[in-house]
């Protein structure tokens, strides 16, 4: 899948905001950190433990990773690369 035109991080709002052509989706930060495709964050949701995440979590740092997105969030989680398919599926 190609890359997304354009990335927002609207920190203050607590949402993602991508533009794939002239389309934009919004995903919230909150969001974002509950779906994390980290192997150990996977694991977790495959065993059936619900992580409850707090609404005021932030993405603070986007890492280009080529095929998609690391993102860094506030509570210190930063093990997930967000492939660019997956990140349309959660809008």
């Amino acid at each position: 899948m190609q890359a997304p035109s354009a990335l927002r991080n609207r920190r203050e709002a607590g949402e993602l905001q991508v533009q794939w052509g002239e389309a934009w989706q919004v995903i919230s930060h909150a969001r974002l950190r509950g779906a994390c495709p980290c192997s150990q964050c996977r694991a977790a949701r495959l065993k059936g433990a619900i992580s409850l995440v707090r609404e005021d979590v932030r993405v603070v740092r986007i890492e280009a990773q080529g095929y998609g997105v690391q993102l860094v969030f506030s509570d210190g989680h930063e093990r997930g690369i967000y492939p660019w398919e997956y990140l349309r599926e959660l809008g």
